[in-house]
């Protein structure tokens, strides 16, 4: 058996892997720079987690996010919804198109979960916890719960959103949240990543790189 299984850190500590898709890869529909980077770093540290969470995207074509859905609106254009501002993106991660489909370079075999979000048409989901209205539950809050999680390491994509969104509702859900910086890329909109690293500091999530978990022991 390999050594790093061997060593899984307990049911307590869950790797939260976040939207690690075709389309927000390079040359995809709502591409992050340098987003495929990520993929080597979470594979590299997977192994070291007995529990594993993914998410992913997943959302009709008629999303209330897509621009191409408002007469005149473009992409990265802003609009008030009933729940509050809407960032207007690209068409992405649409329901069973390739787009939408994990990296197939993403070797995680022992995740026991892939959470879907922003699979209601009228809303958007950044989190992995909570739809962006901010009161409708995914259930990932209570299924860690339940299954006695404490802590909670984040990567993926997008940082600065569905990465820091998750991270700032798993502290919100009582958990200890740490976001692993280099294996999260970012789109930064706007100054959104400054912005979201200093949320994220100001709610108590943990800053961390892999190099730093692997030389203390963490994985």
């Amino acid at each position: 058996m390999n050594e790093s299984v061997n060593m899984m850190k307990p049911v307590e500590d869950v790797f939260l892997v976040v939207d690690v898709q075709y389309d927000f890869m390079p040359g995809g529909a709502l591409a992050v720079a340098r987003g495929d980077e990520v993929v080597p770093v979470i594979n590299r540290l997977a192994p070291a987690f007995s529990h594993v969470v993914l998410t992913q995207d997943w959302h009709p074509r008629s999303h209330v996010s897509f621009a191409a859905n408002h007469a005149g609106r473009k992409p990265f254009e802003t609009m008030a919804v009933p729940y509050g501002e809407q960032v207007l993106w690209p068409v992405h991660c649409v329901q069973d198109t390739e787009g939408a489909a994990l990296h197939r370079d993403l070797h995680v075999p022992h995740a026991r979960l892939v959470v879907r979000k922003g699979h209601h048409a009228h809303v958007d989901s950044y989190s992995a916890f909570l739809e962006a209205d901010r009161v409708t539950p995914t259930g990932l809050a209570g299924y860690l719960r339940e299954v006695g999680a404490k802590r909670v390491w984040l990567a993926g994509l997008a940082t600065d959103y569905c990465v820091a969104w998750s991270a700032l509702d798993a502290r919100a859900a009582g958990f200890e949240a740490n976001v692993i910086e280099d294996a999260c890329r970012a789109i930064d909109l706007n100054g959104s990543l400054e912005r979201a690293w200093q949320d994220i500091s100001n709610a108590g999530v943990r800053r961390v790189k892999s190099e730093d978990m692997e030389a203390r022991g963490t994985t």
